[in-house]
C-alpha cells in the first residue's frame, strides 16, 4: 500500500508543480513518446531474462500491493511452530515428527498454523531440515553449512528479480533519450513549417526525455527497493528457523532454542520474553 501511496506522492509532486508554472497537462501526453520507452523496456526485459524470473517478477509486483507479511504477528506464530514442533520431537522423538514432516501440508500441528503454512519456503525448509535431523547422518557443523547454503541460494534466487527490474530502470533514461531523438528527427523534417508546429515537437520530443528519467528514478527504482526490502525481511525470518533448528540439533531445550530465535528477529517485530512466555505457555495449556 505505501508503494502506491509513494508513486501517487511522486507522479502528483511532479505534475502538480508542472501546472504551477502554467505548464499544460495536455502537452505531457504524447502517445508515441510512451510507446517508444515502454515498448523499450519491455523488449528488454524479455530479451534478457528467461520466463520463469518473469513470472516471479510480475507476482513479485502484484505482491508489493499487500501488507509487509512478515511482521510482529507472523513472527510470534513462527515462535509458536518451532515450539510446538520442538516439544514434540522431546516428547516423542523425532520419530514422532515423521508423519508431520513427510506430508507437512497434512500435519495436525502445521495446519494449526496458517499463517506460516502460507509462507511456502519457510515449511519446507523447516520439514526438509527435520528430515535431515532424523536420518542423524548429519554433524552440527556440516548441517550449519547445508542450512547456510540453502538460504544462500534461495537470498540469490530472490535478489534476481529486483535485480532485472534495476537493469530496465537503469535503461529508462536512455530509452528516453531515443525516444527525443526520434522526435528531434521528426522535428528536422517540418524545420520549414510555423514556428508553433516546430516548437509542439520538440516539446513532444523532450517529453520523451522526462519521461525515460521519471520511470527510472520515480518509478521503478522505488519498486526494486521495496522488493528488496521484501527480500530481507523473509531472509530474515528464514533466518530466525535456522538459529532454532541449530540449537534444536545441539540438544538444547525447546525454550531455549525458540529464544535463540527470537533474538534473531529485528528489534521492531521482535516480541519481548514476557510475550514469548506468554505464548509458549498458551501453547503447553
Amino acid at each position: 500500500m505505501f508503494v502506491i501511496i509513494g508513486l501517487l506522492v511522486v507522479i502528483g509532486s511532479v505534475v502538480g508543480g508542472y501546472t504551477m508554472h502554467h505548464g499544460h497537462l495536455a502537452v505531457l501526453w504524447q502517445p508515441s513518446e510512451y510507446v517508444i520507452i515502454g515498448g523499450a523496456g519491455l523488449g528488454a526485459l524479455l530479451a534478457g531474462n528467461p520466463m520463469g524470473l518473469l513470472k516471479r517478477l510480475f507476482a513479485d509486483l502484484l505482491a508489493l500491493l499487500k501488507p509487509n507479511p512478515f511482521d510482529e504477528k507472523a513472527y510470534a506464530e513462527l515462535l509458536q511452530v518451532l515450539y510446538d514442533i520442538f516439544q514434540t520431537a522431546r516428547k516423542d522423538g523425532l520419530v514422532g515428527l515423521e508423519s508431520h514432516i513427510e506430508e507437512p501440508e497434512k500435519s495436525t500441528i502445521f495446519q494449526k498454523y496458517p499463517g506460516f503454512m502460507a509462507h511456502h519456503h519457510a515449511l519446507a525448509f523447516l520439514a526438509d531440515t527435520l528430515k535431515v535431523l532424523l536420518t542423524g547422518a548429519v554433524e552440527d557443523h556440516h548441517l550449519s553449512e547445508i542450512l547456510d547454503m540453502d538460504l544462500e541460494k534461495q537470498h540469490e534466487e530472490a535478489m534476481a528479480v529486483p535485480a532485472a527490474l534495476n537493469k530496465v530502470g537503469d535503461a529508462m533514461p536512455g530509452f528516453g533519450i531515443v525516444a527525443a531523438v526520434l522526435g528531434v528527427i521528426i522535428t528536422m523534417g517540418a524545420i520549414g513549417g510555423a514556428a508553433s508546429e516546430i516548437g509542439e515537437k520538440v516539446a513532444a520530443a523532450l517529453v520523451g526525455t522526462f519521461v525515460g528519467i521519471l520511470l527510472a528514478y520515480g518509478v521503478i527504482g522505488p519498486m526494486a527497493g521495496a522488493m528488496e526490502a521484501r527480500i530481507k525481511a523473509e531472509h530474515v525470518y528464514m533466518n530466525c528457523i535456522r538459529t532454532a533448528l541449530l540449537s534444536f540439533a545441539r540438544g538444547d531445550a525447546p525454550m531455549t532454542s525458540v529464544e535463540f530465535a527470537r533474538r534473531n528477529i529485528e528489534p521492531a517485530e521482535r516480541p519481548s520474553f514476557a510475550e514469548l512466555e506468554e505464548l509458549t505457555r498458551r501453547k503447553a495449556a
